[in-house]
């Protein structure tokens, strides 16, 4: 796909993966949608961008149907002029399942799963009407690696693998690419947050988790959307975990059983 007078709509762009990737394509000559709960958070970035594109944040508030419903009708007219649609917005919980908060699972499967399938719904008719386009999904590391103390986040992750899957097929010959990105650890507010909440159970092993730099990574997911890839890989150690998950079960069981720890 080339990366040239098209409109791309990036969800979650205030911070993290996806305010890197908003920078990442601002290198190029596109229209960028930055989507984001307060479009406020983004005006630093959009005055200081040095950039070929037009970056304009819009309101895009994944937490309820409603929700997105207003925000898409917020769009307007560009609604149906989105040619690429990254689905990156998120929320994180971990823990001992028995001690998340459960408004907090709520809200997760909302933004990370249900959320991304309605705003899919949504943009992907008038692509198909055009016979281009492109949808773009965050799995994560976690939608293949089911250890314990991530089991609300991996069964929402999970089911962003099957569906983009799912979709990838459907959508074969239509002239609609679907683009999967199997995130690994981005040193990012998030993985902190992760970091933060597992360490009562992993104690410092979190410490040594591989970590891509945002622009990094945004730089990959750049270069798959223009070359038209299927998969973005995480590489390295997390590349070797995923491996891992086509072991059999008993070999994750081991490992799972030495790290992590029940503390209450």
């Amino acid at each position: 796909m080339r990366l040239d007078d098209i409109t791309i709509l990036v969800t979650g762009s205030n911070r993290g993966i996806g305010r890197a990737i908003v920078e990442a394509l601002a290198e190029h000559p596109v229209r960028v949608l930055a989507g984001m709960r307060e479009t406020g958070e983004f005006e630093q970035l959009g005055q200081s961008a040095h950039s070929h594109s037009q970056v304009r944040p819009v309101r895009l508030d994944l937490s309820s149907a409603e929700s997105i419903e207003d925000s898409l009708a917020g769009l307007g007219a560009e609604r149906q002029q989105i040619d690429v649609l990254v689905n990156n917005a998120g929320e994180f919980t971990a823990g001992q399942f028995e001690h998340q908060d459960l408004a907090a699972i709520y809200a997760m499967v909302q933004s990370n799963l249900t959320g991304l399938m309605h705003l899919t719904h949504a943009l992907l008719p008038p692509m198909l009407a055009r016979g281009s386009g492109k949808i773009v999904n965050q799995a994560s590391i976690a939608g293949y690696l089911f250890v314990p103390g991530i089991s609300s986040y991996a069964a929402t992750k999970a089911g962003v693998v099957g569906f983009t899957e799912c979709l990838a097929r459907e959508l074969e010959g239509t002239g609609v690419g679907v683009l999967e990105l199997v995130t690994g650890g981005v040193d990012t507010d998030m993985l902190a947050v992760a970091r933060a909440e597992l360490n009562r159970n992993y104690g410092e092993q979190t410490d040594s988790w591989v970590q891509y730099q945002p622009r990094e990574w945004a730089a990959k997911v750049v270069r798959a959307i223009a070359d038209d890839e299927d998969v973005v890989g995480p590489g390295g150690a997390a590349a070797l975990a995923k491996l891992a998950t086509r072991a059999p079960r008993w070999v994750l069981n081991a490992a799972s059983s030495r790290a992590f720890s029940r503390t209450g």
